[in-house]
């Protein structure tokens, strides 16, 4: 069968919460981010521990979008379904395009799955107005227990190879090199060798059962990189980036790495990775509670070292207080927000931006701090790396906030060289103050000294208690008290970030559109789309929030329309009223827990042109 070059696709896995979509997903996205194609990922699981096994609710899906040119979203809707069960087709399908090719599992496409999944007829493509011709039907629990029949696998064991199956068809279908694919089995289960063969033989089996039967509907294609830039890449996780870039800015700054942390979803992953890195001086603590983890981390940046805690949003709502000992005490601390819907519980498996006012506010006092946002999931690398250099560079707790879309989701990441980063130079107390100095003298720069333990004549005490500003000691006096508050509002409105960059159209705009954190993506495509139509439209994204790039007020009072674009109910908007005067922004908000959908913004946003 002839292959065909197309310039992007965008591929679905879905099945029960048990049935591997996301290694599936993640093994194609490796494949194909090794041969250069920019891609971009988006895992959707449930909440549940574990649904029905065929419920609706239980049904577990994983979107990569693959680009021969840069890509930006994991892509609305996508060109191949894979729909390992009748639930999976019944809730995915309407993520798919009207000509997508859709793959089914027929043997899980029995009486009872049709009733679990809520069926009303056996005829299940009719009754969803499904095209027969655009489904390739397959048997695929009975070719993988005729592939594995003497594999000496327990029955349960089989059924648990039945997503390699439809990986190897979908790496057929879009000629993929099995290679990449049997390394990563290999390595994954590395302690199991048997385990790892009987699914590379599953994902052959696949593989040859698209070539031996030419399984398409749409026929075969390859998506072949055009701008190929040289360099070793890797398809890297945002949480898996950010935990790097944690490592890599410890590595410049010559200091040990801690984390102290609580697990909670879906931040728990960052502390997983660097857990495996001892061997790079990374100490992680899985702590009894959020404050613990924080306030050990307090310890440990006390101590000297590069110290982070990571959480989600419920666990900023209960780090607070030690977040505000480090805003006192001014030491050098990471606080990582991976946002995730609320309140409460909400819906710990999805994503928003709506913790942005907490981590600007919701601490006590005149408590400022930097706050950053990751725009991508390889950005959470630089993201990381920069918050670290800051909070070190700039002795003061730092937010960076990324949310469980960059997190869970993926890109490719061309393996950064650390020469190219700048330096990491901690303001520490000079030898020849050795003596005279006193626990908040601060440099040039409005920056309190750091005086790491051990150094003999350098003895200090710090704490959660008012100091005063030239001896160090416990001070109530009211003017100490406002100088100490406008010493430490100083030290974060001098911190030098890069101005705010604007893209597209940037002289004569009849739009811009403005964002933050991870939405850069779907915003990014919405302009260019609506460029495509012939619109004037400009594109602003804020990286870092506090404080705001020096030209902001410029960059925001130069065009006629402005619409900042968030999840959540307006926070970036009412912040940027708050600082920049004479601002009044259209605004676009949705809190769905599910990434913009790039066709609604850009209806949204031509209405506003109109």
């Amino acid at each position: 069968m002839e292959v065909k070059e197309l310039n992007d696709v965008v591929v679905r896995f879905s099945g029960d919460s048990g049935d591997g979509m996301q290694l599936a997903g993640n093994i194609f996205s490796t494949v194909s981010a090794t041969v250069g194609n920019s891609i971009s990922t988006f895992p959707d699981y449930p909440a549940d521990i574990r649904a029905p096994q065929g419920s609706l609710t239980g049904v577990s899906g994983f979107q990569v979008h693959i680009g021969a040119d840069q890509v930006f979203t994991p892509g609305d809707k996508c060109d191949v379904l894979v729909a390992m069960n009748a639930a999976a087709l019944k809730t995915q399908y309407r993520f798919a395009k009207p000509g997508a090719a859709i793959i089914i599992d027929t043997d899980s496409f029995q009486a009872a799955d049709l009733k679990k999944a809520e069926f009303q007829t056996e005829d299940y493509l009719g009754e969803m107005n499904i095209d027969p011709d655009r489904v390739i039907q397959c048997p695929l629990t009975t070719m993988v227990k005729d592939c594995l029949a003497e594999s000496g696998m327990d029955p349960k064991s089989v059924l648990k190879c039945r997503n390699m199956f439809a990986l190897g068809l979908v790496c057929w279908l879009f000629d993929r090199d099995l290679d990449v694919a049997f390394n990563f089995i290999r390595e994954k289960f590395a302690k199991k060798p048997a385990v790892a063969e009987s699914n590379i033989k599953v994902i052959q089996a696949g593989y040859d059962y698209g070539h031996n039967t030419h399984s398409s509907v749409t026929g075969r294609y390859r998506v072949e990189t055009k701008n190929k830039v040289p360099g070793r890449y890797m398809d890297i996780t945002g949480n898996k980036a950010t935990a790097y870039g944690f490592i890599a800015a410890a590595e410049k700054a010559g200091l040990q790495l801690y984390l102290g942390s609580y697990p909670i979803t879906p931040a728990t992953d960052v502390l997983h990775e660097l857990s495996k890195h001892k061997s790079l001086g990374v100490k992680t603590v899985q702590c009894e509670d959020e404050i613990s983890g924080c306030a050990s981390a307090v310890g440990a940046s006390f101590a000297g070292a590069l110290a982070v805690t990571s959480t989600s949003g419920p666990g900023i709502c209960l780090k607070s207080e030690a977040m505000n000992l480090a805003v006192i005490m001014e030491l050098p601390l990471v606080v990582l927000d991976v946002q995730r819907g609320g309140p409460a519980t909400g819906l710990p498996t999805k994503s928003e931006q709506t913790d942005l006012l907490q981590v600007l506010f919701g601490r006590n006092g005149e408590s400022p701090m930097p706050v950053m946002a990751a725009t991508s999931p390889t950005d959470c690398f630089d993201a990381a790396y920069m918050a670290s250099k800051m909070a070190l560079e700039r002795m003061t707790p730092v937010v960076l906030l990324t949310d469980a879309f960059v997190a869970n989701g993926s890109g490719a990441l061309r393996l950064p060289n650390l020469d190219e980063y700048p330096a990491i130079q901690p303001p520490y107390v000079p030898e020849e103050m050795r003596g005279q100095w006193t626990p908040y003298q601060r440099n040039a720069d409005g920056v309190r000294y750091w005086a790491v333990p051990g150094r003999e004549g350098f003895e200090h005490i710090l704490g959660g208690l008012e100091k005063d500003s030239r001896t160090g000691a416990i001070s109530t006096d009211p003017e100490n008290h406002h100088l100490m508050t406008v010493l430490r509002q100083r030290k974060i409105d001098n911190i030098q970030v890069p101005d705010l960059v604007v893209e597209g159209d940037v002289d004569d705009a009849d739009l811009l559109i403005v964002g933050f954190g991870g939405t850069y993506g779907h915003l990014h495509s919405a302009m260019d789309e609506l460029r495509q139509k012939g619109h004037k439209v400009a594109q602003a994204h804020f990286k870092y929030i506090n404080p705001l790039p020096k030209n902001t007020a410029d960059v925001l009072m130069k065009y006629k329309k402005v619409v900042v674009a968030e999840q959540n109910m307006g926070q970036l908007a009412a912040f940027l009223r708050m600082k920049v005067d004479g601002f009044v922004p259209k605004q676009f908000n949705q809190v769905k827990g599910q990434p913009f959908v790039v066709e609604e913004l850009v209806n949204a946003f031509e209405e506003l042109l109109k």
